[in-house]
């Protein structure tokens, strides 16, 4: 692998979460996650939809690495070089499920918690979110599988007791880059990355 230049890794680095990148150059938003395997992943999604989640249908059960991000189209061979090279140095690690968390009141969000395998999904962040695709985020790192966002208290309060007994696992593998299709809303897979 070639290392990219100061100048190339400043301009594909000019990534934004927010909807005003999505104005320059391609428009493209990618977001890099470790997806939910079955048979859990469908049940969390299928919970978030009972809850009247908009983005249940949408957004694939996952722990997030890199939130959504505007790039480039023209930057894609460069981010997925960087997101190989990242797999490559990570082990991988199990990841344990256990009851729910929320973020309130800083953002209206339930998630279902991580009891095993936060140091693994903080380490691939690290690497993931560095080099081409150095950002910055909103809120300090912390791995969850969200399952109701952005709805009313009520509802957030039945998804955090409904969900509150959860316990599920799995070996984390692999994680994924994520395309999102402007036209139906949907988050799809384009590349999956292999862990050492």
């Amino acid at each position: 692998m070639t290392p990219l230049g100061r100048a190339e890794r400043s301009r594909v680095a000019r990534v934004t979460g927010g909807p005003e990148h999505a104005e320059r150059g391609s428009g493209l938003r990618i977001g890099v996650a470790i997806p939910v395997p079955d048979p859990i992943g469908p049940e969390l999604e299928r919970w978030r939809a009972s809850f009247g989640d908009p983005q249940a249908g949408s957004v694939p059960a996952h722990i997030t690495l890199l939130p959504p991000t505007g790039v480039d189209e023209a930057d894609l061979p460069a981010i997925e070089e960087h997101l190989a090279q990242a797999a490559s140095l990570v082990p991988a690690f199990d990841i344990q499920l256990r009851g729910t968390g929320t973020f309130r009141p800083v953002s209206p969000v339930v998630f279902a918690a991580l009891a095993a395998g936060i140091a693994g999904c903080e380490t691939l962040e690290r690497r993931v979110r560095s080099g081409v695709l150095d950002r910055d985020v909103e809120f300090p790192y912390h791995p969850h599988v969200t399952v109701a966002h952005d709805l009313p208290d009520d509802v957030l309060d039945e998804a955090y007791e409904v969900l509150a007994d959860l316990r599920a696992g799995w070996r984390c593998e692999q994680f994924a880059l994520y395309v999102h299709d402007a036209l139906d809303g949907r988050w799809n897979v384009r590349a999956e990355y292999r862990l050492a």
